[in-house]
């Protein structure tokens, strides 16, 4: 039996991220209060929570739930919807359903850990397509081609992506999806920051809209700022397929909570107030952290992202990024992510770069005592 190796971002947060008094590298949107989000409910949603009982909920989700889901598809059903216990399960349940020992996998590089780890768990090999600083970080559809083996099954891509913040350009997606249709290739398409786009000019289209065997992740944690919700999806039309990963869930959390489900309902439903406000947090924020990088040009590199709520700065100091993350957090309690956690076990990483949050309040102060330790 493998043993997976360790989740390092998860690894560093163990540590930290409690404990830092300026969480700097946040990849959530600043979440509401319980009364906040019960206020946005209509009368037929406020009137389920109060009557709800505290029981089992269907495995694949409440009817209400995924009928919210699909409403923010342009052509899917809640037929189309599986529910999960946040994203991370979401994944787990693709790769495991999807993938087998004689199997080929593409996954993009730097991206969400858990994506490139368990491709190499259950597949035969993995090739990693890397995503270049001064390529603007856009996946090249030339090694994407060129990865292309009969038994590929499939490509796995983040956009706006985790850490960098970019999204891949209209016609690069759009080719990327023509070309697993070709080749008959799932698309797994982690979609979590769709929503917080610095112009909504540069949306993609949901992969599950546009491509029968593709899957469209998404979660409450990130855009929305609902993580404590724990409620992820999966969208696609091959149900076989989702009919697979609803017995994989069988042996995790076997079901959603109940009052999380409701939740989420009210947050689906009242989603464009809830994503222009983080919207707007995450445009002021940084506003902020690129004055502050301006000012600072000595020490960073910064290319503000395309969407999310996260970018991947460049450090310049001779000490290295990750001795110079140690002493923020631990001279100053200001909390970043150095490149390190975001290293591939496909290939090489950038060494010199930190992920940055801005979806959360407490910019201002955090980029103070982030100044004081510069200044010291």
């Amino acid at each position: 039996m493998s043993t997976l190796p360790e989740f390092r971002l998860e690894t560093y947060f163990t540590a930290w991220e409690f404990t830092a008094r300026h969480h700097l590298c946040a990849s959530d949107a600043q979440t509401l209060r319980m009364s906040e989000l019960l206020a946005l409910a209509g009368e037929a949603e406020r009137e389920r929570w109060d009557a709800l009982s505290l029981g089992y909920v269907e495995t694949w989700g409440t009817p209400p739930l995924r009928e919210a889901i699909a409403a923010t598809y342009d052509g899917l059903s809640a037929a189309d919807v599986l529910t999960f216990a946040g994203a991370e399960e979401g994944i787990y349940c693709a790769m495991r359903a999807l993938l087998e020992e004689d199997d080929h996998a593409i996954v993009s590089v730097p991206n969400y850990q858990s994506m490139e780890t368990l491709a190499i768990e259950f597949a035969g090999s993995v090739t990693g397509i890397a995503l270049h600083a001064e390529n603007g970080w856009q996946p090249d559809l030339d090694e994407i081609r060129a990865a292309l083996r009969p038994n590929t099954r499939v490509i796995a891509l983040n956009f706006p992506n985790n850490p960098t913040g970019v999204i891949a350009r209209r016609e690069i997606f759009h080719s990327i999806v023509d070309l697993c249709r070709e080749r008959d290739i799932y698309l797994f398409s982690d979609e979590v920051y769709r929503g917080l786009e610095r112009d909504p000019a540069l949306r993609l289209p949901q992969a599950a809209d546009l491509y029968d065997k593709a899957l469209s992740l998404n979660v409450m944690s990130k855009a929305y700022g609902l993580p404590g919700l724990r409620i992820g999806w999966i969208a696609s039309r091959d149900h076989a397929l989702l009919s697979r990963m609803e017995r994989i869930k069988h042996y995790l959390s076997i079901c959603n909570s109940a009052p999380s489900e409701v939740l989420a309902t009210i947050a689906l439903k009242a989603r464009e107030s809830i994503l222009a406000r983080n919207v707007a947090l995450c445009r002021d924020n940084l506003s902020m952290l690129t004055a502050f990088f301006a000012e600072h040009a000595q020490h960073y590199e910064w290319t503000a992202p395309d969407g999310g709520c996260v970018g991947f700065a460049r450090y310049l100091g001779a000490d290295g990024v990750e001795a110079h993350c140690g002493r923020l957090v631990e001279e100053a309690s200001v909390l970043l992510l150095p490149s390190s956690v975001f290293a591939s076990a496909l290939l090489p990483a950038p060494t010199d770069r930190f992920r940055v949050g801005c979806g959360r309040s407490g910019m201002a102060e955090g980029l103070a005592a982030w100044r004081e330790f510069l200044a010291r």
